[in-house]
C-alpha cells in the first residue's frame, strides 16, 4: 500500500472513531456506537504504524497535515457544512508542511 493511501486510510479511521464519541456525548447517539468507534481507532493506529518512516514522530507529524485536510472533507461530506476559504487555505499550508517532512524522510 502506498504512503498516501495509508495516511488517507488512517485519517478516515481516526475521524470516524472520534466522531462516534462526539455523536454519543454531543448528539445523544447510543453508547453502542463506541464499539465500532474503538475498532476504527485501532485501525487508525495500525495503518499509521505501517507508514514507511525512520521514526514514529516524523510519520505522525506528516500525518497531521493529511488529518486536517481529511477533517475538512468530513465536515463537508458527513456534516453537510462547506469549509470556508480560510479552512482550505490552512489545510493547504498543513499539506505543504507534510510534503516537506515526507520529502526529507
Amino acid at each position: 500500500m502506498t504512503t498516501p493511501l495509508l495516511y488517507l486510510g488512517a485519517a478516515v479511521a481516526e475521524i470516524a472513531g472520534c466522531f462516534t464519541v462526539w455523536a454519543v456525548l454531543r448528539e445523544g447517539a447510543s453508547a453502542w456506537w463506541l464499539l465500532p468507534g474503538a475498532l476504527s481507532l485501532a485501525a487508525f493506529a495500525g495503518l499509521l504504524a505501517l507508514v514507511p518512516a525512520d521514526a514514529a514522530g516524523r510519520a505522525f507529524a506528516a500525518y497531521g497535515g493529511v488529518y486536517i485536510a481529511a477533517s475538512l472533507a468530513w465536515l463537508w461530506a458527513v456534516e453537510g457544512q462547506a469549509p470556508r476559504l480560510t479552512d482550505w487555505a490552512g489545510a493547504a499550508l498543513c499539506l505543504a508542511g507534510a510534503a516537506i517532512i515526507l520529502r526529507g524522510a
